[in-house]
């Protein structure tokens, strides 16, 4: 049941992630509305992308609490998804036993930034009167997945051993189910529905900014519109 499951939400997240990034692609653009100061080279936009992917240059200069927040969930939450990565794979490079404090900290870390980000719409009256319901559900998703983790890390610890021989059996069993012998299996297979559930809505929230950021006419146009003016067709000559 599990692995049906499994197939059923990456089939989802797929289809829906890669219909958007279709859709984006496919949207004209013609106008040249680059937020200034912008590049007048198409490396620079490939610069200009490339810090705003890692640095968030935007955020930074309209709000420095959202910058604060965001660039320290992400970091952690990179940090996170490779160390997760030791459960897909055997044996495991010996670079990850050090990775292991490492990642336990940044889950911390990841949970503090989410917490900080929902209570930043909380108090804020501002950012209160523009939030709305899908922006909460995706931070309370998200913190639900960091806490469930940390809960498995330092409370209630599941059988790791039977957890990975069955995550790497998985794909190929369609009875893929992963022990339920404690509680800590139990928050285990809490925090798989918890991931999958995010999965499923990613494509169709907020979140698809992951992949949109490079479609962005404002980011990814070359202030060129001297050079290159947009003539309509029934205004050309």
């Amino acid at each position: 049941m599990l692995t049906f499951l499994a197939y059923i939400v990456l089939t989802i997240f797929l289809f829906g992630f890669l219909s958007r990034i279709f859709a984006y692609a496919r949207s004209p653009a013609p106008l040249k509305i680059a937020t200034t100061p912008a590049p007048t080279t198409r490396l620079g936009v490939i610069w200009r992308l490339v810090t705003e992917v890692l640095f968030f240059n935007s955020l930074f200069k309209g709000d420095k609490l959202a910058w604060a927040g965001g660039i320290a969930f992400h970091g952690a939450m990179a940090v996170v998804l490779i160390r997760h990565i030791r459960y897909f794979i055997d044996p495991v490079p010996a670079f990850f036993g050090p990775l292991q404090i490492i990642g336990i900290v940044a889950g911390i870390a990841m949970a503090g930034a989410l917490a900080f980000l929902l209570l930043r719409r909380l108090v804020f009256e501002r950012v209160r009167y523009i939030s709305s319901r899908a922006d909460y559900l995706v931070l309370i998703l998200l913190l639900a997945i960091a806490m469930s983790g940390l809960l498995m890390d330092f409370v209630l610890r599941p059988n790791i051993v039977a957890i990975k021989t069955n995550l790497m059996a998985m794909w190929g069993s369609v009875t893929g189910l992963p022990p339920l012998n404690s509680l800590g299996d139990v928050t285990f297979l809490l925090h798989l529905l918890l991931v999958g559930a995010l999965l499923v809505i990613f494509p169709f929230s907020k979140l698809m900014h992951a992949g949109g950021i490079f479609f962005s006419p404002t980011r990814n146009q070359v202030d060129n519109p001297r050079e290159k003016k947009h003539v309509n067709p029934w205004a050309a000559p």
